[in-house]
């Protein structure tokens, strides 16, 4: 049987619905943890700098995701402007804290994703999307109803409400969080974000919930979740937490993607101040396996 996404199966007033709830929150945001409660529909900004207003950075057939992803024809990026995290290394600061990116409306982001399955695209990749939800609900919306037919990506850093996902249920295909640090040392100097693990932990169950593990047609995954870890010098992410996590609470199958591209910018601590070395990122993945996590995605350019 072929592929229908999930959004392909929800009632129109059900969609309507959802746009509705999200769209009120706007004025008195509390889409993420922050919890800021602006009212953005009056241009109020919160701890992401986002207003109502939607703002991309660049979009197209992307070769650099996972393989599951990509396929032959690439993942259809849509980087979205602001973050409502803001990592000190990060390597895309210029778009998450600088902000980088142009005003669209929800009718041109429909067009976006409806132009990138036409060139081919396996999935509609949405790149940081948490605070704008709303209006990236509504563009997928419009542009099923034009005729999008491929699974959508809700690749997020982690930092999750889990009210809000709950609202994506039946909308998201594949979600791809970030899981990066189980101490709260490190999420509160790296992401000024103490809470990150507790939140990510609830928010990834609901996820998983949602879609379970990956399903994989003919090569590209479409359907389920798949997680990110980024390696970090001298263990600072408390990675066996993490894997413990996601084998006990979640499922020894799920996909795992353990990262060694780790960028020493910002104002870090000493410690990881530094470029991972092999053997820390050898020492992670073989913590991975020792867990029992069955489906591990590792780099193959190694430090």
């Amino acid at each position: 049987m072929s592929f229908i996404p999930s959004y392909r199966n929800i009632s129109e007033s059900e969609f309507k619905e959802k746009i509705q709830t999200l769209e009120d929150i706007l004025s008195c945001c509390s889409l993420c943890p922050r919890n800021c409660h602006v009212n953005r529909i009056k241009g109020q900004k919160g701890y992401c700098r986002a207003d109502a207003n939607l703002f991309i950075s660049s979009y197209g057939a992307h070769f650099g995701e996972e393989k599951i992803l990509v396929g032959r024809c690439g993942s259809g990026t849509i980087f979205m402007t602001w973050c409502n995290l803001r990592c000190i290394f990060c390597q895309n600061y210029d778009i998450s804290l600088q902000g980088i990116g142009e005003k669209i409306s929800v009718e041109h982001c429909a067009e976006i994703m409806l132009h990138l399955q036409k060139i081919g695209c396996h999935n509609i990749n949405f790149v940081t999307p948490t605070h704008y939800t709303p209006q990236i609900v509504k563009a997928i919306k419009i542009a099923s109803e034009k005729g999008l037919n491929i699974p959508v990506v809700w690749n997020c850093g982690g930092y999750e409400n889990t009210e809000t996902i709950k609202i994506l249920e039946g909308i998201i295909d594949i979600y791809m969080p970030d899981i990066k640090y189980s101490r709260i040392d490190t999420a509160e100097i790296l992401s000024d974000a103490p809470d990150y693990f507790e939140r990510c932990k609830s928010a990834v169950k609901e996820m998983f919930r949602q879609v379970g593990n990956i399903q994989i047609e003919n090569g590209i995954a479409r359907r389920g979740l798949l997680i990110r870890h980024l390696v970090l010098p001298c263990d600072f992410a408390g990675s066996e937490e993490i894997f413990n996590f996601i084998k006990n609470e979640l499922s020894p199958e799920t996909y795992v993607n353990i990262m060694a591209q780790y960028r020493p910018y910002g104002c870090l601590p000493v410690e990881i101040n530094r470029r991972i070395t092999r053997n820390e990122y050898l020492s992670v993945l073989e913590m991975a396996r020792k867990t029992g996590l069955k489906n591990i995605i590792w780099d193959r350019i190694l430090p």
